[in-house]
């Protein structure tokens, strides 16, 4: 089956064939780093990670450009406050965001540029707007684009600049041509940082170092543009119409928008106060939660955030490992060399539009088959049983590489849930296991009365117990 990508620009699925065969170029947002990032900006990072895995694994090869915006008004205003350096504000969130993004288990982009490292080119590009009458220059030192030398404007949004016009003014001392038109370049103000250019001593805009950095690293044209839903309108319209006005070609063919991460059913805003940091989440979820549960929703959906949807996140990742344990622990060939009925529903659903949803409920699926089966051969499947099981498990390893879960070893991952439960739940685990012993000691002595009482007794202590071939094996709920 080939791979199928829903186009923003042209409101459908479409066949994914890139300009250069066997080749892709994608270029996504990254963050302004002048705070710590949120939860949101986890979702979108982490959809693109998966996307850039499964693309691939499909033998694509892959030039993944995702940038940083270290130059901005938010920046220079946080310099301001703190009296730090503009650097020292953007270099430390920098840091921070690839230490977050390492914890999220997140591949690093084949490039991660700065717009600071890139002036001359931003500067080279809006000359080359002004050369072809795109783009004019005003007295004080500011740089427009004109919108209304680009006919195409509105096409990735669906806005009509005639629309927009009749709801905009221009203030009195505003000197462009149209209200719409956008800045390219702004002249520095005392105090700010600065570089010297042809128009005076200033800045670029937001929107003009994407197309100048999507350009140098990847050409005049190139296959997938992303970010979020936010980024539609005015920032991924404006690098249109700024790349396309300077090359006359298509500047981007597939643009991908992920949906907005909510809080408790509310839209994340600082307004209301609702901003939640990826520190916060990483110090209460392991990365593996997180990441399912930004995965657990298809891409261009909205995802709610709330405790109680990480509480069945973290449930759901304990099914799967917890078959993980129960398969390892018999004495079955695991290695099959071959993929099984999991991983082709799983390719399917990741190329119908890197549908994650509908690809991890596909492993739960399997995975409550994998159980059945164990649970009716009291863990000592036949020959058959072994090769549906081996090849489950087999399916789930290689799902894991696209995902980004399911990676940890299954005795590993319940030994750190025990060691949190100790801190979370005073649960001491040497009277747990005593406990265990007890009952393994009850049912042999076919005393089940006394048996089920310790079972309902851990059960009381959020433990629970999973009887396999191999003994018993016990965790936190």
């Amino acid at each position: 089956m080939s791979l199928n990508v829903y186009n923003t620009l042209n409101g459908k699925k479409e066949k994914f064939v890139p300009l250069h065969e066997g080749k892709v170029g994608m270029y996504v947002c990254g963050p302004t780093v002048y705070d710590t990032s949120h939860i949101g900006h986890a979702r979108s990072v982490v959809i693109f990670d998966m996307i850039y895995r499964w693309l691939t694994r499909l033998n694509y090869t892959v030039t993944y450009v995702r940038n940083f915006t270290d130059v901005d008004d938010k920046i220079i205003k946080k310099s301001n406050e703190t009296g730090e350096s503009c650097t020292a504000i953007t270099e430390k969130y920098i840091d921070e965001f690839h230490n977050e993004m390492d914890a999220l288990n997140v591949l690093r982009p084949t490039m991660a540029p700065k717009a600071t490292e890139h002036i001359q080119h931003i500067i080279d590009f809006i000359q080359m707007l002004i050369d072809r009458g795109k783009a004019y220059h005003v007295e004080g030192g500011d740089v427009y684009f004109s919108i209304d030398s680009f006919k195409e404007y509105g096409k990735l949004s669906g806005r009509n600049p005639d629309d927009m016009r009749a709801g905009a003014r221009i203030a009195v001392d505003e000197k462009k041509q149209s209200p719409l038109d956008f800045t390219l370049w702004k002249p520095a103000k005392p105090g700010e940082p600065y570089w010297e250019s042809p128009w005076g001593r200033g800045r670029p805009g937001w929107h003009i170092e994407c197309s100048a950095m999507s350009y140098e690293y990847l050409g005049e044209s190139f296959d997938i543009h992303g970010g979020g839903k936010d980024l539609i309108f005015p920032h991924h319209e404006n690098e249109i119409a700024q790349s396309e006005a300077v090359f006359g070609c298509q500047f981007v063919k597939y643009w991908i928008h992920n949906g907005f991460v909510d809080i408790n059913n509310e839209k994340m805003s600082k307004s209301l106060g609702n901003f939640t940091m990826i520190k916060d989440v990483l110090a209460n979820y392991s990365s593996e939660v997180i990441r399912l549960f930004l995965l657990s929703k298809h891409y261009r959906s909205p995802i709610d955030y709330n405790e109680g949807s990480m509480g069945e996140i973290s449930q759901g990742l304990d099914r799967i490992y917890t078959f993980l344990e129960r398969v390892e622990g018999t004495n079955m060939v695991l290695e099959t060399g071959r993929a099984g009925e999991l991983w082709a529903g799983f390719a399917e659903a990741m190329n119908d539009d890197f549908n994650s949803a509908k690809a991890l409920g596909l492993v739960f699926e399997a995975v409550k088959k994998g159980n059945k089966l164990l649970d009716r051969s009291h863990n000592n499947p036949d020959a058959k049983g072994c090769e549906i099981l081996a090849q489950i498990h087999s399916d789930i390893q290689s799902i894991a590489g696209i995902l980004g879960i399911f990676l940890e070893d299954p005795t590993e991952y319940f030994k750190v849930k025990k060691e949190k439960g100790v801190v979370d739940m005073a649960i001491d685990p040497a009277v747990v296991d005593d406990l265990i012993v007890q009952r393994a000691t009850a049912r042999r002595e076919k005393n089940f009365a006394r048996a089920d009482e310790i079972r309902d007794q851990l059960q009381a202590m959020k433990v629970v117990l999973e009887d396999g071939a191999q003994g018993t094996i016990w965790r936190v709920e």
